[in-house]
């Protein structure tokens, strides 16, 4: 009946799956002999599942004498013998209401005249009884060239079997796809994450949790848009090919344009042209889309990501604080979760508030070193494999960071205050100008989200660029000069506070997901 049965040789090793997908266009040829199409039809009206099992309190018994009374509790927790429970009714019927449901097939099997079959939609499971003699001959004549894998659609009666299972009873059958491809071994689904990644719709169609993830990171981004449309902001799309590469310090992906033979980038960063339209008056605006870097490729890295960028006018980096705590918070309550997540064996508290600590404390707190301390930095950074030399001071106190601090955030932490001279486009504390105010928000050692108060000031902007971009290597993704941005400030940018967070590493905190290429649907890899 199946070509993928239980301990059928189909699934064990080694097996050539030939004879199977052989198999399968054998009965492809029998449906399209009793006129079917086995690519089929519009099929409209049908509910979803999670639809379907919202009705499952319309199913009640009615007694001889004509009334009805609901069924017994079978989602209380106690086994329930329902077939005894209906004899102890006396004469009467169980009544439910007619449904259509459609969806694929990832069980079967059959008990005498009886084919039983699980179908699984985008919104969960449901079984599917199909009596002999309650389906036309034709219909019931169909069940036997069904496969795991395909696609059918029932009108029937929703019900309970003797065990209580919520089951559709099946009137009419419809034969919606033909699967050529026998699925994975007794339906465990891939196990192998390169396969799972590379045959993303076989791993979306037997791994349930896989499927979940997906409609959750739906869910998260629904939500961000959500928070921001609270707060006025307006979201705009940007371009995606660069004449600079600009806004971070990134290897970009070149590419060239045949008619205008030049050469352009695919953008590593949002900010620059989302900060034009701030001179321009869009006060609150974001974008949130796909960049791309050149760069390796990790757990936490994918050289095509999703980031988005906001910047909010006469707002500071402690407003993009609590901006961004109630975006997580809030991205957390839309997918039903609790703030007590695991992310693999590691516990995440995100109860807010939120910890808030001193880039200089955390790194006096680690390092057990004053942070003005050059010459015992410097010993330590030699101590763990660090090279200060020739490098200014706070670029080895970064770099010690990074390697002493970072891992042991634990988190949700915002680490505020960073040293000036590391944050080139962000203004400087006015009590202290040695002081950005920026903050990063880490979570078990994770990067998640980076602040700044803007730079509005093209004179000191056009300086630090220069700075910045002194001795750099021409391929570099900065040594360019962005001579129109300096022009857009100069007509005059409002103070204004901007966040970045990367939307892959949200996901991969709130649906427990360890790698970066388990939360991107079809992240980049080896050719096969």
């Amino acid at each position: 009946m199946t070509d993928s049965q239980p301990n059928d040789p189909a699934t064990s090793a080694g097996n050539d799956l030939g004879v199977h997908q052989a198999a399968r266009l054998e009965k492809l040829k029998k449906i399209e002999a009793l006129g079917l199409d086995p690519w089929g039809q519009r099929f409209d009206n049908r509910l979803f599942i999670e639809q379907v099992r919202g009705k499952a309190s319309e199913v009640q018994f009615r007694k001889a004498d004509g009334s009805s009374i609901p069924l017994p509790d079978f989602d209380g927790g106690q086994a329930v013998d329902y077939k005894a429970w209906k004899g102890e009714q006396g004469a009467g019927e169980e009544i439910g209401p007619e449904v259509r449901v459609a969806g694929r097939i990832i069980l079967m099997r059959t008990a005498g005249k009886l084919v039983f079959l699980n179908i699984r939609d985008l919104t969960g499971d449901i079984q599917i009884m199909i009596p002999k003699g309650h389906v036309s001959d034709a219909d019931f004549e169909l069940t036997k060239l069904l496969d795991f894998g395909d696609l059918v659609g029932v009108d029937g009666r929703l019900g309970r079997t003797n065990t209580g299972e919520l089951t559709v009873f099946a009137a009419k059958l419809h034969f919606m796809t033909k699967t050529l491809e026998p699925p994975p071994e007794k339906h465990a689904g891939l196990q192998d994450p390169e396969l799972r990644q590379r045959m993303r719709y076989v791993d979306l169609t037997y791994n349930p949790e896989s499927l979940q993830t997906f409609l959750k990171r739906t869910k998260i981004i629904q939500s961000i848009r959500s928070t921001l449309a609270k707060h006025s902001f307006v979201e705009v799309e940007g371009p995606t090919l660069h004449t600079i590469a600009g806004g971070a310090a990134a290897r970009p992906f070149v590419t060239h344009h045949n008619a205008l033979d030049m050469k352009l980038f695919l953008r590593i960063a949002l900010e620059l042209h989302l900060k034009r339209l701030m001179v321009g008056g869009i006060e609150r605006v974001y974008e949130m889309g796909r960049v791309y870097r050149n760069e390796g490729i990790s757990p936490k890295h994918n050289p095509e990501f999703t980031m988005i960028e906001l910047y909010w006018a006469y707002a500071d980096y402690k407003v993009m604080m609590d901006l961004t705590q109630q975006i997580i918070v809030e991205a957390i309550e839309a997918t039903g979760q609790g703030y007590q997540l695991m992310w693999g064996d590691l516990p995440i508290d995100f109860t807010p508030p939120f910890q808030r600590k001193t880039y200089t404390e955390l790194f006096e707190q680690h390092t057990g070193l004053k942070i003005d301390d050059s010459e015992g930095i410097a010993k330590l950074a030699k101590k763990i494999g660090l090279d200060p030399t020739g490098k200014h001071p706070d670029v080895v106190v970064s770099e010690v960071f990074e390697e002493k601090v970072e891992d042991s955030l634990i988190g949700p932490i915002f680490v505020t205050d960073y040293p000036a001279s590391l944050c080139p486009l962000t203004k400087r504390s006015s009590s202290n100008p040695n002081i950005a105010e920026r903050f990063e928000l880490f979570i078990h050692g994770m990067e998640l989200a980076n602040a700044y108060t803007e730079l509005n000031d093209p004179i000191l902007q056009e300086s630090l660029f220069k700075t910045q971009l002194d001795g750099m290597a021409e391929e570099d993704s900065m040594a360019k000069m962005d001579t129109d941005f300096i022009r857009a400030l100069r007509y005059g940018m409002p103070p204004a506070g901007g966040l970045g967070i990367g939307i892959d590493r949200l996901v991969m905190l709130l649906t427990n997901s360890r790698s970066i290429r388990d939360v991107i649907l079809f992240p980049l890899l080896r050719h096969e």
